[in-house]
């Protein structure tokens, strides 16, 4: 395991959190469990049926499951807690406490009631189920972080060793994962998200690099101008954040190259946060960049969120899932 992981893990040993599953007796989930458990990482709570969930960890030959907390979305006394909980949050909504009470039975939206009610501090889900389906209960349960209204994906890259580029060979990418087209203040939003995880998990002191086809005034376009707005936010919204733009890839990255586009700035040159100007972009500057490059590619993290919760892709493996709840522990220990 790589040397930020490995700190990553201590951190969350020393201040265990309580994660909730709730793709209880999907195998790769249950693997990644019954690890996490036996190495004490976290405190891991189930939701789904007792019985079912031992036949499956017997018929994987998994031995700590028997240590985690499963709750059963069945339990009456359970429903009508959390259904009372989720009716207050969305009567706004139209939402009828007979909803409420259906809606609860639901893994996904039972595990975010239970975040929101104190009884745990972070979800990861996906394994089995939508991307739409792990945000939608995490929005209308959780809702977004104080001043962020927009959630993001972000990639921790681990850059191959000796690579010149980023804090120690470690440079996060956002918004990979989550936004299609963000306008100039969501794009702000997810400079400043990024920058937080940079921070967080990363370990790195994030100087942020807001990405465009042109630098400091090079092209003139659209885009161009929603990228130096975003930037004028992020600033105002955090006034102590090292961040500038517009600069290209190169420019922000590449010593050399930024002396002679961005003569003056800060953070051209060595730029470790790359913010995206769209989805695609960004998409496909970490595939990339993981193809080409070599690099491990670290996540989707989610950001922007009142609490973690984190969204798995349904081809992960259990080492996936292994890491995603190490990094879900980490935001926890860090929300604030």
């Amino acid at each position: 395991m790589e040397p930020l992981f490995e700190e990553l893990k201590k951190k969350a040993i020393g201040n265990k959190k309580k994660i909730i599953l709730p793709e209880s007796t999907e195998p790769r989930t249950l693997a990644a469990a019954d690890r996490i458990i036996a190495d004490s990482i976290a405190d891991i709570i189930l939701i789904g049926n007792a019985e079912e969930i031992k036949a499956k960890a017997e018929e994987l030959k998994l031995n700590n499951i028997c240590k985690a907390t499963i709750v059963n979305p069945d339990d009456a006394e359970h429903t009508e807690k959390y259904a009372q909980l989720f009716y207050e949050l969305r009567k706004s909504k139209g939402i009828t406490i007979d909803d409420a009470r259906k809606k609860v039975k639901d893994p996904l939206y039972l595990g975010c009631l239970m975040i929101k009610n104190g009884e745990a501090d972070g979800q990861v889900a996906g394994a089995d189920n939508t991307t739409g389906n792990v945000l939608r209960a995490a929005f209308q349960v959780l809702k977004t972080a104080p001043g962020i209204k927009v959630v993001s994906g972000a990639f921790i890259m681990l850059l191959p060793e000796g690579s010149p580029y980023g804090e120690n060979g470690i440079m996060v990418f956002a918004d990979c994962a989550v936004m299609p087209d963000p306008d100039c203040n969501q794009l702000a939003q997810i400079a400043v998200s990024s920058a937080k995880t940079a921070r967080d998990l990363a370990g790195i002191t994030p100087h942020v690099a807001m990405l465009s086809f042109s630098t400091k005034g090079s092209a003139s376009h659209d885009d161009v101008t929603k990228v130096v707005e975003a930037t004028r936010i992020a600033k105002e919204m955090d006034p102590t954040l090292d961040i500038d733009g517009e600069l290209q890839a190169d420019a922000a990255i590449v010593p050399s190259v930024a002396a002679h586009k961005a003569p003056g700035s800060k953070v051209a040159g060595h730029a470790n946060v790359l913010v995206f100007p769209d989805l695609g972009v960004g998409n496909i500057a970490y595939k990339l960049v993981q193809r080409l490059a070599g690099a491990t590619a670290v996540g989707p993290v989610l950001q922007g969120l009142a609490a973690p919760v984190n969204d798995l892709s349904r081809g992960c493996s259990p080492e996936d899932i292994y890491r995603t709840i190490i990094l879900t522990c980490n935001q926890a220990i860090n929300k604030k």
